[in-house]
């Protein structure tokens, strides 16, 4: 910013007055601010033109400071200096400015000297076109206002923070840079969006910061932003200012044509805290860029789906409890090494699919929770906002502006990271008002149906966008029900995602293959009833993580019979997902015969290799998807009834099934 010269240092014939001039109301504002329940503090911090006298009015908040002064910054001149009013930590002074000169505010204290620039000298950073796009819930790309924002204001380097939190009482900023001390930064509140907003100067990138929030309920809480896009190393929860990703762009066609329906899609799901464990501690994601891709590569698959990498204070949740959905968790390294392994999938012909959690939050009084002493980003009433399976809460997707939170977090991730696809977990929970409760402890819609319309709305809406804004990336369902046009267009009365997994099919295929062989004649039907089916949705064949925790054991020990014995039957059912129409997904360690159920605390069993019968085990995998990617009969046609025919179906004595899948050229036959 151009400084001026025309800054005039403080009249020695107002200096005796200016102690005088303490006005009654200060007092009580000196209380308030002290209290951190000022909730204007635009209209009293800073510099006001007095109409009697044409001087300016400086008055600065700083508690710990025993002396405050007003500096010229052309020439560091003492412009005034402020007197403290009674004995709180409000000074009070006079300056003779014109409208377009500035101030810097000298602050000393025990701690040393201090000149600052006075944040209550600048203006709003949400423009009016902001603030009504998110008062509307319309604002598409809601990360670029809301969270914390390094930026310039009138030519001075700092932060912008801004909150959503319309029933507080009052919000302030603390943070490292003034000792976590909230009463120092209260925020301006934008009524009209029920944001709350203050342009800090001098805070750079890298701050630890929280939202010093006094909720509607009277009680003040220390939370972390929602927006925010890093965050501190967990058992910590403090926000991390974070410039935005630049956007990632030229991913269109890539997506169009890997993510395509008739496509070759085989997903390697992982966990990226227990793949491997160099030296026992948790692989960064350097680590998975330089030893995860490459094996990606080499074992044939053509997407990685990771288990949710948002922020989450519990490790054993897997990241499906997340408290910062635009914040890559600290565990694995910055939001920078992220962004460098998405680029490492790509540059190895991979797609990046994310799992992505819209459902639920937890209770953690740090995050959204009862955010502003209200249910805000929660429903109010326990038998629509609680999940008992989870002690989880539940997103009010009736509030438009949590629809656009949300939306605007998917858009984030494929924008700003280059993510291919997300796969949205546990659907069911959100589309079923009496998902997993008892009767009399759920509310029905408002035609008195168990559906949830709020949900499928937002849903719809999502897929919409995406679809809108990100085309070719995909969304993945995982469904666990028979609702109706989960992979349909929503014009046609869907849901609008791409793919839905197949859990009828993985819950039929492991049931039998768990069985003696003597006992399969009499569920021959386990293996032959998806196809009744099959051409109802877009399917994705899962064999994910769920089948191999809770006690379920791993896939090879799930099998029948002894070791030998089991490690065919694992073969035998690769080799039937496969062939069998529909997208291939394979948890980590499945291919490599896993004889442990997975531990999230571990890497998994690669000294298994060194076992012919696992080292078979993961080279048919290996073999498997290279046939499946060359061979468009078994990939073209997923969705045609054209594309597959059984030869034998009902030889239920010798348990066998014999088919021909058929590609869209007559000679591509299997």
């Amino acid at each position: 910013m151009k400084q001026t010269s025309s800054l005039e240092p403080y009249p020695e014939a107002f200096k005796a007055a200016a102690s005088a001039q303490v006005q009654p109301h200060e007092d009580e504002l000196a209380r308030d601010l002290h209290e951190g329940v000022c909730t204007n503090p635009f209209a009293f911090l800073g510099r006001h033109l007095q109409a009697d006298d044409g001087l300016y009015r400086l008055r600065v908040f700083a508690p710990g400071c025993f002396a405050v002064s007003a500096l010229s910054p052309a020439d560091g001149r003492v412009l005034c200096q402020l007197q403290r009013v009674s004995d709180s930590a409000l000074f009070v002074g006079f300056v003779t400015l014109a409208d377009s000169d500035y101030y810097l505010v000298r602050l000393e204290s025990d701690l040393g000297v201090r000149d600052i620039e006075d944040p209550y000298r600048f203006g709003s950073w949400l423009g009016q076109t902001d603030a009504w796009l998110l008062s509307e819930g319309n604002h598409l790309r809601p990360w670029e206002k809301l969270g914390s924002h390094p930026c310039s204001l009138d030519g001075v380097a700092g932060v912008a923070f801004a909150v959503w939190a319309p029933n507080a009482r009052q919000v302030s900023l603390a943070g490292e840079f003034n000792l976590w001390n909230g009463r120092c930064h209260p925020m301006r509140f934008r009524v009209e969006c029920g944001v709350w907003e203050l342009f800090l100067p001098g805070v750079e990138s890298g701050a630890l910061y929280k939202f010093d929030v006094l909720g509607a309920d009277g009680q003040r809480t220390l939370k972390s932003d929602p927006y925010a896009l890093s965050s501190e190393l967990p058992p910590g929860n403090a926000s991390r200012v974070m410039g935005l990703p630049a956007p990632v762009s030229d991913r269109a066609a890539v997506r169009q044509q890997g993510n395509a329906l008739d496509a070759p899609i085989c997903i390697y799901e992982v966990h990226a805290g227990s793949w491997r464990k160099p030296m026992g501690q948790l692989a960064d994601w350097h680590f998975l860029a330089e030893h995860l891709v490459p094996y990606v590569v080499e074992m044939g698959f053509t997407h990685i789906e990771l288990l949710p990498i948002h922020e989450h204070p519990f490790y054993a949740s897997w990241g499906y409890q997340p408290t910062g959905l635009y914040a890559p968790t600290s565990r694995y390294g910055s939001p920078a090494s992220f962004l460098a392994f998405v680029q490492a999938v790509h540059e190895a012909g991979l797609q990046l699919i994310l799992d992505w959690v819209p459902g639920h939050f937890p209770t953690d009084a740090h995050a959204m929770a009862r955010f502003d002493g209200t249910a805000l980003y929660e429903y109010a009433d326990p038998k629509e906002g609680f999940h008992r399976d989870w002690n989880t809460l539940i997103y009010n997707w009736g509030r438009h502006e949590i629809r656009n939170f949300l939306v605007g977090n998917a858009l984030f991730w494929i924008e700003r990271y280059g993510v291919d696809g997300l796969r949205v977990d546990a659907v069911a929970s959100m589309l079923y008002r009496d998902y997993s409760r008892p009767p009399n402890e759920w509310i029905p819609n408002e035609h008195g149906g168990r559906e949830n319309l709020e949900a499928i709305e937002f849903i719809r809406n999502t897929n919409r966008v995406i679809g809108e804004q990100a085309p070719g990336a995909a969304v993945m369902a995982e469904e666990s029900t028979a609702f109706p046009g989960v992979s349909a267009p929503p014009w046609a009365g869907g849901l609008g995602f791409h793919y839905k997994w197949n859990m009828g099919w993985m819950h039929d295929t492991l049931s039998y293959f768990e069985k003696d062989p003597m006992y399969r004649r009499f569920h021959h039907d386990s293996i032959s009833f998806a196809m009744m089916y099959a051409y109802s949705e877009h399917f994705v064949l899962p064999l994910s993580h769920d089948e191999v925790v809770h006690g379920k054991g791993s896939l090879f020990s799930r099998m029948w019979g002894d070791e030998w014995q089991k490690a065919a039957n694992l073969r035998s059912l690769f080799a039937l997902m496969y062939a069998h129409p529909g997208r291939k997904l394979l948890f980590m360690g499945s291919e490599l015969g896993q004889l442990n159920e997975w531990n999230h605390d571990a890497e998994l069993d690669w000294h298994l290799l060194q076992n012919g019968l696992h080292a078979g085990i993961q080279a048919l995998v290996r073999d498997i998807n290279q046939l499946y990617k060359s061979s468009k009969a078994l990939h073209e046609r997923d969705d045609e009834p054209g594309g597959f025919s059984w030869i034998e179906v009902n030889d239920r004595l010798s348990s066998v099934y014999a088919f021909m899948r058929q590609g869209r050229a007559e000679t591509d036959q299997i």
